[in-house]
Parts: structure tokens; C-alpha cells; sequence
């Protein structure tokens, strides 16, 4: 039943994972119905391996993503440097002088750490071993894969210092990512070796796992006569009646809210000026987003400019969402120090407080101050969290999914005292922020 209810929740919101992953509980339930706790208990291990089917949600992947680029970029330039070539590191960007190799998203190493996750879990359970073992086994592939990633992250700088930029694209690029797996593979079953010399095991490799099939039943007479149960055919019944439900739920088309583009944002605001700066095709690709204005402005009395920037996203269902700063900002070298919530007094249009997440961020000796929030049909958020909640509980209940990251910056000069960049920070809102309403609506 629960999964029944998740189902018509992720086909009224559009969520696909929480459809997937009613689908999985429903799996369970028939199982439990059919077979009760002591089935449920045999076929534990292979149901628990179909979650490793499911990917993970959108914002915790970017998350995890960005962190593994990161991890990736430094770990490859220690390899590079342990050779003895001169290199820079910026954020996920690692500068060879003649080169720049990017640590893009595809080069995180979580597409070598799903798979092995999955396949270590499969040879844990396989292996005749104490648990232990298993457990090492297991939690090893994390380790395996992000020390293999970044082997394989430095050889490319290597090979491109001697051979030239075109050993980091084409086949040869491909060809190396598909040979760091199968040594991530090699490197497992290594451990699972010297596991078994620790246990003081001999013998070939196969011996090491339960391989062996159970002698077939011959009669199943019994088995064929068997009453269901009756919480079978309730169970049955009910997802029955869901998915019929489900085909006659109306295709909703998302309501989008009329709304102005932001090409007509002013560049005059109060005393501020502005100019408009440009983001590669790339980069708007890479965020999904349906509209953005990412601006710079500055007033005669304070020359240091404000780094004005808005992400609007129309739909967030299908995995394009507003990415939050704390997971873009550190892929350029940036690092976060004392993030917060405050309160700008009086900037909204009843005089009430708008509550933003305030950071600082450093890059060797430059310092920036970053204010950012979400505006979410009419709800203004600092919690990442509570945006996914509100995102779900709105396509269900309002079926709309549309919303905005705010972001602006500004760079705090050697010697500034940290309250004047905090008040003009607060100026620029106060002159910005009534003029976004028309830009996203505020219910």
C-alpha cells in the first residue's frame, strides 16, 4: 500500500526516483505477502541489490560529483608531480602550461564507483570469509576507485607533457578509462587474496566463493497446490488497482507562470550601473537553465564592483535543478569558510527581512563575500534540503516545479573591514530585489 502511494505521488509529481524506488518496495511487499518474514529474510540479499539499479538522486549526485572532481584534480596532480613536471592546480582545472586538462564530470570516477560498488557487494556476499572481510572487501571499492580515478587522471597529464594533447581525447582516451576498470576489478580480487593468506585459506580463487547451486527440487507438486495467501491477493489487488489508477491520471502539462526574460533586467538600478557579462554555451548547457543574468555592477561611491547572478529554471522534475553554490564555487578553487544565515533588514516590498546564506570564499590570498538564496515559487529558501522537499511537495500539489538561485558577490580588498562589504552587499539587494518579481512570480 505505501508503495502504491509513492507511486501515484511520483506519477502526479512527475519524480521518476520516487516512482523507482515504489517500484523496488513493492518487489518487497510481494515477497513479504507470499513468502513471510522467513522468505523475506532468504531473498534479502539479492532485493537489496536492486537499489544499486536506482541512481541517486540529481542533487546529491552533483554533490558527490563535484567533491570527486575535486579529490580526482588534487590526487592526479600529485601524480604528475611525483614525476617531477612542473604543474598547477585551479579547482578541478589542471594547467600543464601548453594544456589545460579539465576534470569534467564525466572524469569523477563515479562512473567506475557505481559499478564496482555494485560488484564488490556481489563478490562480498559470495565470498567464504568472515564478515569482516566481506565488509573490508566491500567499503574497499570506495578507496580502489577514487585512488584508480586519479592514477589514471595523472597518466593523462603525463602523456599529454610527452606525446601531445590528442592522447586526452578519442580512443585513447576511452581506451584508458575502460583499462583503469578492469584494474580496479583486478585490484579487488588482489585483496580478496590476501585476505584469504590472512585467514590462512589455500587453494585456487574459485574455491574462495560460494559458487555452488542448490540440488534442483524434483517434485513440485506441493508447491503447485498451494493456496495463496491471503495477503497475496491483497497485496495483488492493490497494485492492481494502482497502476490502473495511474493510466487514467490526466497528463498534466506543468503550469509555467508568465514571467519576463530576463534580457530586460535594468543595468540602472538606484545609483548602480551594470554591465552584462557572458557564459559559455558550455557552461549554460552544463546547468540546464532556461534563462540567467549574470551581470556586474558598481555606484561612483564604492568602485568595487557586485557580481550579480540569477538562474531561473522553468521545470526542475527532469534533473535540471538549481545547483547550489556550495557545490559550483569550489570547482574553480574557492574554498567556503563560515557559512550562515542572516537576515538583510527591509528589503522586501512590506519592509519584512529576506533571509540569505552568507559565506566567504578564498582562493589563496584573494577573499570574496558570497550572499545566495532560493527563490522557489514564492517560498525564499536557504536550506538545500528543504528546496528538494518543497520542489516534490509543489509538482504534486501545485504542479509546479519552476524557481531561481540568487547569487551576488563581492571581493573584499586587502585591509576592508568586513562590514563594509557586508553593506554593500545589502545595498545592491535592497536596489535589485524589487525589481525580480516580474522575473519569477512571487507566489
Amino acid at each position: 500500500f505505501v508503495a502504491a502511494i509513492m507511486f501515484l505521488m511520483g506519477e502526479l509529481g512527475t519524480i521518476y526516483t520516487v516512482i523507482q524506488y515504489a517500484f523496488l518496495l513493492a518487489l518487497w511487499g510481494f515477497v513479504l505477502a507470499a513468502l513471510g518474514w522467513k522468505g523475506l529474510r532468504t531473498f534479502f540479499v539479492p532485493l537489496f541489490y536492486l537499489f544499486f539499479m536506482i541512481p541517486l538522486p540529481t542533487f546529491l549526485y552533483n554533490n558527490l560529483s563535484i567533491e570527486m572532481q575535486l579529490i580526482a584534480s588534487e590526487w592526479g596532480v600529485a601524480v604528475i608531480r611525483f614525476f617531477g613536471i612542473s604543474v598547477f592546480l585551479d579547482g578541478n582545472i589542471i594547467d600543464l602550461g601548453t594544456y589545460k586538462l579539465q576534470v569534467v564530470e564525466a572524469c569523477d570516477g563515479l562512473r567506475y564507483l557505481f559499478p564496482l560498488m555494485s560488484f564488490g557487494f556481489l563478490v562480498a556476499y559470495l565470498y567464504r570469509g568472515p564478515f569482516w572481510h566481506r565488509a573490508v572487501v566491500f567499503l574497499s571499492t570506495i578507496p580502489i576507485t577514487i585512488f584508480m580515478n586519479s592514477f589514471r587522471i595523472g597518466v593523462t597529464g603525463l602523456l599529454v607533457e610527452h606525446y601531445g594533447t590528442e592522447i586526452a581525447k578519442g580512443f585513447l582516451h576511452d581506451f584508458q578509462g575502460w583499462f583503469i576498470f578492469m584494474a580496479c576489478v583486478a585490484a579487488l580480487f588482489t585483496e580478496i587474496w590476501l585476505l584469504s593468506l590472512l585467514g590462512r585459506k589455500r587453494g585456487p580463487l574459485r574455491d574462495l566463493f560460494n559458487l555452488d547451486f542448490p540440488k534442483p527440487v524434483l517434485n513440485l507438486t506441493g508447491a503447485w497446490n498451494r493456496k495463496p495467501p491471503q495477503s497475496l491477493i491483497v497485496s495483488t489487488i492493490i497494485v492492481v488497482v494502482a497502476a490502473v489508477g495511474s493510466m487514467f491520471l490526466a497528463q498534466r502539462v506543468e503550469a509555467l507562470p508568465d514571467r519576463r526574460p530576463f534580457v530586460s533586467f535594468p543595468m540602472e538600478l538606484d545609483e548602480w550601473r551594470g554591465q552584462r557579462a557572458v557564459m559559455e554555451k558550455s557552461i549554460v548547457y552544463a546547468l540546464k537553465v532556461d534563462d540567467w543574468i549574470i551581470a556586474n555592477f558598481v555606484r561612483p561611491s564604492d568602485p568595487e564592483p557586485v557580481n550579480f547572478y540569477v538562474a531561473y529554471y522553468g521545470s526542475q522534475r527532469k534533473g535540471a535543478s538549481a545547483h547550489s553554490p556550495q557545490s559550483c564555487i569550489p570547482g574553480g578553487g574557492w574554498r567556503f569558510e563560515g557559512l550562515t544565515q542572516i537576515p538583510v533588514p527591509g528589503v522586501g516590498t512590506d519592509g519584512e527581512d529576506l533571509t540569505v546564506n552568507r559565506a566567504i570564499i578564498k582562493k589563496g590570498q584573494i577573499r570574496h563575500l558570497v550572499y545566495y538564496w532560493f527563490q522557489q515559487r514564492g517560498r525564499l529558501l536557504t536550506n538545500e534540503y528543504m528546496v528538494k522537499w518543497y520542489l516534490f511537495w509543489d509538482a504534486v500539489s501545485r504542479n509546479r516545479t519552476d524557481g531561481a538561485l540568487i547569487r551576488v558577490i563581492t571581493r573584499m580588498v586587502d585591509g576592508e573591514e568586513m562590514a563594509k562589504a557586508d553593506q554593500r552587499l545589502t545595498d545592491f539587494i535592497r536596489a535589485a530585489y524589487p525589481r525580480l518579481p516580474v522575473h519569477f512570480p512571487a507566489t
